[in-house]
């Protein structure tokens, strides 16, 4: 049972709202009776708050309970979710894909576009697609727009340090999203924001401590301690690419990860991997290609491309455990969903054999809009915090 904290009164009021709209937002319409019990509030307190709360226009009654009783049914009181309405973009060197969710993390309406490296009309392609989606959706203006991205992003400013990589229209797109007026922009790593997607709703939702490693075009991580993300002083925890391994090709350096733990898990990887081992590598992009190619293995059982593919995911994984012990590691990115259980399990057999740290490794859950779920997520914690007050959730 949750209970409220001893505080000043006008405190002591913003707590009890706030645990209040969270327990709506977490369990749907509830009665008066409902709030008292799971708060611990008394009676006239949870009155008090819900008098409040629908004069600010967060909470509203939502009909009546069904449940069986004498008397009249208890009313329901439901939050207002179309009180706010935000955002969340998740941006890939090949193009941006989008939703629009309300306060309640709904979504919406989506959007997609693809891209190319030189796309200098993209900002505008994709500030317009958001508008329209926003528009489908019914939402006047967007609260808050938390947007996924490559790279690092500075903890302290929240900008983003493009290292000269990335195409030059991701600059432009922030730089139109944040010229737009009522909207607040968070940029987060796009691995980042998959993480905290595991971590709220998927494979980690009952851990505190883990490490997500992404498994993608490229290889990064995102490291979650004690129930926070951990971001490193300059945005940089997580960049696993870089990490120094054996079996890779050389070194990796200031300004590039092809030497590194990179070259052995990433896409173009781990094709030459199963062309090596003899199997057919289907046409198309490198990432496709290589989900596709991971997906036939394990349906088919290519013991030795799928052993040799654990191995070298264990080497990574091992240098994480052995620094942070997590205490458990999720495969995520498209290469991490084609592998599944089947790869995980065997990842973390041959991880046992590395070092003496236990360490589970568990498929990923969010999908493959894993970032868009966690961009939407933070995006609604900005909101709630904003317009909930009170104590932090």
């Amino acid at each position: 049972m949750t209970t409220a904290r001893t505080a000043t009164p006008s405190t002591a009021r913003a707590i009890n709202d706030r645990l209040a709209l969270d327990l709506l937002l977490e369990r749907g319409p509830l009665t008066a009776s409902e709030l008292r019990t799971l708060t611990g509030l008394s009676r006239p307190t949870v009155a008090d708050l819900l008098e409040r709360l629908q004069r600010g226009g967060l909470v509203a009654p939502a009909g009546e309970s069904a449940q069986l009783r004498r008397g009249p049914n208890a009313r329901l009181y439901a939050l207002v979710a179309d009180r706010a309405h935000l955002a969340g973009i998740d941006v890939r060197s090949t193009g941006v894909s989008l939703v629009v969710a309300d306060l309640a993390g709904r979504t919406l309406a989506t959007a997609e576009l693809a891209a190319e490296a030189d796309d200098a009309d993209l900002p505008e392609r994709a500030v317009k697609a958001l508008l329209a989606a926003a528009e489908e959706a019914g939402a006047r203006e967007l609260h808050t727009v938390a947007v996924g991205i490559p790279g690092l992003v500075d903890p302290a400013t929240g900008e983003l340090n493009n290292s000269g990589k990335l195409p030059r229209w991701h600059a432009g797109l922030l730089e139109a999203l944040r010229s737009r007026p009522g909207t607040d922009v968070i940029l987060e790593n796009e691995v980042n924001l998959a993480g905290i997607a595991e971590h709220r709703i998927g494979a980690a939702s009952d851990r505190d401590d883990f490490a997500l490693l992404w498994l993608g075009l490229g290889v990064g991580a995102s490291v979650v301690l004690g129930g926070r993300l951990r971001r490193g002083a300059s945005g940089g925890a997580g960049e696993i690419g870089f990490l120094p391994v054996p079996g890779a090709v050389g070194l990796p350096s200031a300004t590039g990860c092809e030497g590194g733990f990179h070259s052995l898990v990433s896409g173009a990887a781990i094709c030459a991997l199963g062309r090596r081992r003899g199997l057919a590598v289907p046409e198309g992009g490198v990432l496709a290609a290589a989900a596709a190619l991971v997906a036939a293995a394990v349906a088919g059982g290519a013991e030795e491309f799928l052993e040799e593919l654990a191995g070298r995911i264990a080497l990574g994984v091992s240098a994480v455990t052995v620094v942070l012990d997590p205490g458990c590691v999720v495969l995520g990115g498209e290469l991490g969903r084609a592998g599944g259980p089947v790869l995980a399990a065997r990842v973390e057999r041959q991880l046992a054999a590395l070092g003496p740290i236990r360490t589970e490794v568990r498929a990923g859950r969010a999908g493959g809009g894993a970032v868009l779920a966690g961009a939407v997520l933070t995006a609604g914690d900005a909101v709630r915090r904003e317009l909930f007050g009170g104590a932090e959730a």
